[in-house]
């Protein structure tokens, strides 16, 4: 059974947002770990989103709710929230519903700008690093795989996204006003991540040309040399930001990196040297009466909300660009939920199809059978069983390799292949699997086949007090 448990930019605040992406890493294992029905799960945690999905191993028609319990409880311990609390904010969707939510969010459907293209690469890298802690299974697999596709054929055969719309391009359209000439601009980017680039890439785009990275973890030299930018050393960083009219911050920091002690200081060293600095509309003024833009894309922040406190200094956070995000296009954002719907109803529709226990106990069952029949027929030649010994030791060893491999294609979503490659070979189907043989029930424990019961349900995400 499929589940999914959501909290994001539409149903929780900023800051728990940021309490729950900073301890994301370690909330998938602990899900796992923390209730026997947990079977796996698969963690999206973005600067808009904390998402859990999660494969229980439970019985249609049987509750989940011990088991979702469960996984906000670990879900609280890791982050250090109550469980009470997740429970009112999560949203709660099982079933078909799952994948259509799932899909949905991969293409940039429920994001703060609509189809903004960086989801979808989050998605991805969800499932990646699930597989490194080994909290994934085949329906997960399959279910993670399928919202790549589908969010690749939302991009091409709609206009969501058309024009690279995310939040770093919506950040500097909102800077547009605070800017006289970007050519003239001088740029501080502080990060080197997935961000990082974009926010580089957008910046040029605009005609920024004074551009120069520093990185808190000491990756900003490789960053800089690959991007052909000045680094600048952490002795350095404090009369940078000061230095700069516009600072982007970007890093995965559960720190603040920038604050009001750290602008103070760099404008102090500027003031020591008499170094005056111009102003976004080009003037040279002291450096106390200069006005600079900061902009925080990190989740958790990057910059300290009290460094408006700091004159001219203005924040742009990401509470700010949500406030701002543009109204949907809604011919195209209609196209797309379209495609969204149609793949996840298909989804659902092979689920019971894909699940490769049946197959498996079948094939199972095609050879045993034959093995019997040879046993039988040499009866009477097996005085000391030695016939029969081999017969089955022969019948173990051929099965040993498609066993390898169901797992293998189950892992990797590719459940179709194996089922039609044992129906080529051996003329074998799910369906001659109806009838108890010896083995078959060896057969269902080694496929690490999914509960096919995900195919279940049609509600959508709903509040969490449901459950």
């Amino acid at each position: 059974m499929l589940i999914c448990l959501t909290a994001s930019h539409k149903n929780a605040g900023f800051d728990l947002l940021e309490r729950l992406s900073a301890t994301a890493d370690d909330a998938g294992r602990r899900m796992v770990a923390g209730h026997e029905a947990v079977q796996g799960a698969v963690v999206v945690a973005t600067c808009n989103r904390f998402e859990a999905y999660l494969d229980l191993d439970a019985p249609e028609g049987d509750s989940p709710v011990d088991a979702v319990h469960g996984a906000i409880r670990s879900v609280g311990e890791v982050s250090g929230l109550e469980a009470d609390e997740l429970r009112t904010t999560f949203g709660f969707a099982h079933g078909n519903a799952v994948a259509a939510h799932l899909f949905a969010v991969a293409s940039g459907l429920e994001s703060v700008v609509v189809g903004e293209g960086e989801i979808a690469g989050q998605v991805r890298r969800s499932l990646e690093r699930a597989r490194s802690e080994g909290t994934t299974t085949p329906e997960l697999e399959r279910l993670f795989q399928r919202a790549s596709q589908t969010s690749r054929k939302v991009k091409n055969r709609t206009g969501i996204g058309a024009e690279g719309r995310s939040l770093v391009r919506l950040s500097l359209e909102l800077a547009e006003s605070r800017i006289t000439d970007w050519a003239q601009t001088k740029v501080l980017l502080v990060g080197t991540g997935r961000y990082a680039g974009a926010s580089l890439a957008a910046l040029r785009d605009r005609g920024v040309v004074d551009v120069s990275v520093h990185s808190p973890s000491g990756r900003g030299a490789k960053f800089a040399a690959s991007h052909e930018l000045p680094a600048v050393p952490g002795e350095s960083f404090a009369r940078a930001v000061a230095e700069a009219d516009v600072i982007v911050a970007c890093t995965l920091a559960e720190v603040f990196v920038v604050d009001r002690a750290l602008i103070a200081a760099g404008r102090e060293q500027l003031a020591l040297d008499r170094a005056p600095v111009r102003t976004l509309d080009g003037a040279i003024v002291p450096v106390a009466d200069r006005r600079q833009l900061i902009i925080d894309l990190g989740l958790p922040r990057n910059v300290d909300p009290g460094v408006v406190e700091v004159t001219g200094v203005e924040l742009l956070d990401l509470e700010t660009i949500k406030i701002h995000a543009p109204m949907e296009e809604f011919a195209a954002t209609d196209a797309a939920r379209d495609l969204v719907q149609r793949a996840a109803r298909n989804f659902g529709d092979v689920a019971e199809e894909l699940d490769l226990a049946p197959t498996v106990v079948a094939l199972r069952k095609h050879v045993f059978d034959v093995l019997d029949a040879e046993i039988e027929r040499s009866r009477a030649h097996d005085d000391d069983g030695r016939i029969e010994s081999a017969l089955r030791h022969m019948a173990g060893v051929l099965l040993h390799t498609p066993m390898v491999r169901s797992r293998e294609h189950a892992r990797a979503g590719e459940q179709r292949a194996f089922i039609d490659a044992v129906e080529a070979l051996f003329g074998v189907t799910a369906t001659d699997a109806s009838s108890s043989v010896s083995g078959s029930s060896s057969a269902a424990g080694s496929s690490s086949a999914p509960d096919s019961s995900s195919a279940s349900g049609t509600s959508s995400v709903s509040d969490s007090r449901a459950v």
